[in-house]
C-alpha cells in the first residue's frame, strides 16, 4: 500500500454521524465539504480530543443543523476512506453513528450543511442518487418495515 499523500495523517480521524428520526423522517443535510460534498448524508462531524461520542454527536447536530436531540447511543460504525489516483490514501475517517432522539428546533442549514429537512425513505429512495450509500443504509435500517421509529 502506497505511503499517504503529503499532509495526510497515518491514522484514522474519529467522527459521528447523527440519526436523528423524527415521525417517520430522519434529518439530512447537503453537505459542503468533503467527504460527500453536494450529497445529502446525515448531520455530523469530527470528535474533539477528550469529547465523548455522545457529546460530539449532540454539538455537531446543533452546530450544522440547529435541531437538538439527546444521544441514545451507537447504532453501527462505518470506515470513510479515500485515495487517489495513486492509491495514496487522502483522508480516512471511522464513523460512528450514533442514534438520537429529537428535542427540540427545525432544521436550518448551518456550519457544513448547504441544506438540512426532514425525509422520509421514499423520498431518500427517489434522491438515490444524491444520498451518500452509507446514509441511505442507515436510513433503510432505521426506516424499513417495522422499523419506523
Amino acid at each position: 500500500m502506497p505511503p499517504p499523500s503529503p499532509g495526510v495523517t497515518a491514522f484514522p480521524a474519529a467522527a459521528v454521524s447523527c440519526a436523528v428520526v423524527r415521525e417517520g423522517h430522519l434529518l439530512m443535510v447537503r453537505r459542503r465539504n468533503l467527504p460527500n460534498a453536494g450529497r445529502l448524508a446525515l448531520p455530523g462531524g469530527r470528535v474533539e480530543a477528550g469529547e465523548p461520542l455522545a457529546v460530539a454527536a449532540e454539538r455537531e447536530l446543533l452546530e450544522e443543523t440547529g435541531v437538538q436531540g439527546i444521544s441514545v447511543g451507537p447504532f453501527t460504525a462505518i470506515d470513510v476512506i479515500d485515495r487517489d489516483e495513486a492509491g495514496r490514501l487522502r483522508f480516512h475517517y471511522v464513523l460512528v453513528v450514533m442514534e438520537m432522539r429529537w428535542s427540540s428546533g427545525e432544521p436550518v442549514a448551518a456550519d457544513d450543511a448547504l441544506d438540512a429537512c426532514w425525509m422520509d425513505l421514499a423520498a431518500l429512495r427517489a434522491a438515490r442518487e444524491e444520498v451518500c450509500s452509507t446514509a441511505l443504509a442507515v436510513a433503510c435500517r432505521l426506516l424499513g418495515a417495522g422499523n419506523q421509529r
